[in-house]
C-alpha cells in the first residue's frame, strides 16, 4: 500500500493567497532578506566559484551593509562572463562532499560552543537540506516500518506526512491550551502510556513550538528524558526557533531554550538535534540545515542522508560560513526583540476584534480560538481560513491542520507574525475592518 501524503495545507493557503491578493500570514516565511554578509558570501559562491582569502575576505568579515553592497556590484560588474569555460576555476557551484564542508560542520560546532558552552564534534554533525530533511533523515536511520513515532499535538504537519512515506505510525500526545494561566500543557499518564509502549521507537520534541509558541520547561522535558531513557526511546529535536523565546506574561522573565544534550548528558546518545539556519537568518530557501548525531549513528544517519539527497546547496554551505560568525547579540537579542513587538501588536489586534489569544512563549505565531469572532463563529477551520481569505484578504491556516487525534483544532487558525511590519499593518487595517466580536 503507497503512504498517504498530501499537498502541504500550509503551502496550500500561500499559494491561495497569491491568488486572492491577500495579505500572507500563513506560511511561516520572512519576507525581508538575510544579513547582508550572508547575501555578499552566497553570491560570491555564485559568481566566482571560490572561496575568498587573506585581506579581501579580513576586509568583508568586518564590512557595514555600503561595502557589502558595492562588494557584490563589484563582483556582478567583474565576474568574467565571457572568458573561456577552461580558464575558470569553480569549487562552490559544485558537488560537495556529502556530510558537508569541513569549515562549515566546524562552525556548526563553534556556534554550539560559543551560545551554549556545548562541545561537539564537527564528526558528529550532517549539513542537510534544511530541517525538514535533518529530521526525515532521522526518522529513518533510528525506525523501521511499523515502528511508533510520539508526536506533540498540535503538530507541524511534515512529521507525520514523514512517518507516512517512512511506513511509521505516529502516535500523538495532546497540548490543552488554558486562556486563563496562558499555557499549553500535556498530560504525564498520556505521554508516559504512549512512549511505554515497546513499539516506540523515538519521539519528536519541537521547542519552541509551531503552532502554540510553547517553550517546554526544565521540568517537562526532564520528564520527557527520563521516560525516553528508561524505555530505549530516540529523541529528535527539532530547534529551528531557538532564539525566539519572550517574556512571560507578567513580563518578569524571558523564556529560555534548552539544549537537551548539553543539559541533560545523559540523554545525548539519545538525541538527535535538528536545525536550520531559514527561521534565524530569513534565509528559508536557501534550505540549509543541519543535524547533531550521536557518533555511534553517524555512519548510518550519513548513508541515509546521501542516497536521499546526497547533499545540502553547496553556495550555501559556503555562505552560511557568514551566519556562525554573527554577533551574540544578533542571536540573543535582535531575533527576540523585532519578534515579540510583532507577535504583540498582532495579538492585541486579534484580541480586540474577538480571537481568544494565548501569548506565544516562543517561535512567532499565534495560535487563536476564532469562536469568539462574529463572522468565523459557526464556520469550520477551513471555512473560517477562506472567509478570511476572501472577504477579509489575510491568509492564515485552519487550527484542525495541526491535530491528529483531538478535535480541539476545530477552534482554532495560525497567524505567522514573521512578515514585515508594513505587512502586519496592512494584515490588522483589513481585520479592523472586516471582523467584529461576538456580541
Amino acid at each position: 500500500m503507497s503512504p498517504i501524503v498530501k499537498e502541504s495545507v500550509i503551502r496550500l493557503m500561500t499559494r491561495l493567497a497569491l491568488k486572492h491578493n491577500a495579505v500572507n500570514l500563513s506560511q511561516g516565511f520572512p519576507n525581508e532578506p538575510p544579513p547582508a554578509k550572508m547575501r555578499l558570501a552566497l553570491a560570491q559562491a555564485a559568481l566566482s566559484g571560490k572561496v575568498w582569502s587573506g585581506d579581501e575576505a579580513l576586509r568583508l568579515s568586518n564590512a557595514n551593509e555600503k561595502v557589502l553592497t558595492d562588494s557584490i556590484i563589484n563582483l556582478l560588474t567583474n565576474t568574467p562572463g565571457d572568458a573561456p569555460v577552461e580558464t575558470l576555476t569553480d569549487e562552490l557551484n559544485q558537488y560537495s562532499p556529502p556530510m558537508g564542508r569541513v569549515d562549515t560542520r566546524c562552525a556548526v560546532s563553534g556556534y554550539y560552543e560559543r551560545l551554549y558552552g556545548y562541545t561537539i564534534s564537527e564528526d558528529n554533525i550532517t549539513l542537510t537540506l534544511g530541517a525538514t530533511e535533518a529530521v526525515a533523515t532521522a526518522l529513518r536511520t533510528i525506525a523501521s516500518p511499523g515502528d511508533k513515532i510520539v508526536i506533540f499535538e498540535p503538530f507541524h504537519e511534515l512529521y507525520p506526512s514523514q512517518c507516512s512515506i517512512f511506513y511509521l505510525d505516529p502516535v500523538y500526545v495532546t497540548l490543552h491550551s488554558s486562556l486563563e494561566d496562558g499555557t499549553w500543557n500535556y498530560d504525564y499518564e498520556e505521554l508516559k502510556n504512549a512512549i511505554v509502549d515497546q513499539k516506540t521507537k523515538a519521539l519528536i520534541l519541537n521547542t519552541p513550538h509551531n503552532p502554540t509558541g510553547k517553550v517546554f520547561t526544565y521540568s517537562e522535558l526532564k520528564e520527557i528524558v527520563d521516560l525516553c531513557i528508561e524505555n530505549d526511546v530516540y529523541i529528535i529535536t527539532d530547534e529551528i526557533y531557538e532564539h525566539m523565546t519572550y517574556h512571560d506574561k507578567n513580563n518578569n522573565q524571558q523564556h529560555k531554550h534548552t539544549l537537551i544534550p548539553e543539559v541533560f548528558p545523559e540523554a545525548a546518545d539519545r538525541t538527535l538535534v535538528c536545525n536550520s539556519l531559514g527561521k534565524s537568518a530569513s534565509a528559508t530557501g536557501w534550505r540549509l540545515g543541519w543535524c547533531i548525531h550521536p557518533p555511534h549513528l553517524s555512519d548510518l544517519y550519513r548513508g541515509v542522508h546521501d542516497q536521499l539527497v546526497a547533499m545540502s546547496p553547496h553556495p550555501q554551505q559556503f555562505a552560511s560560513l557568514a551566519f556562525f560568525t554573527l554577533l551574540d547579540e544578533y542571536f540573543k537579542e535582535e531575533l527576540h526583540t523585532r519578534y515579540q513587538m510583532r507577535l504583540s501588536i498582532l495579538a492585541d489586534a486579534l484580541t480586540q476584534v474577538g480571537f481568544g489569544v494565548v501569548p506565544p512563549e516562543g517561535a512567532y505565531y499565534l495560535f487563536v480560538d476564532y469562536r469568539g469572532v462574529q463572522q468565523l463563529t459557526s464556520l469550520s477551520p477551513m471555512d473560517a481560513a477562506m472567509y478570511m481569505m476572501k472577504e477579509v484578504g489575510v491568509a492564515v491556516v485552519p487550527g484542525d491542520n495541526f491535530y491528529g487525534k483531538s478535535q480541539d483544532g476545530q477552534n482554532f487558525l495560525r497567524f505567522a507574525a514573521c512578515r514585515s511590519m508594513s505587512d502586519i499593518t496592512a494584515a490588522i487595517m483589513k481585520l479592523q475592518a472586516k471582523l467584529s466580536k461576538c456580541e
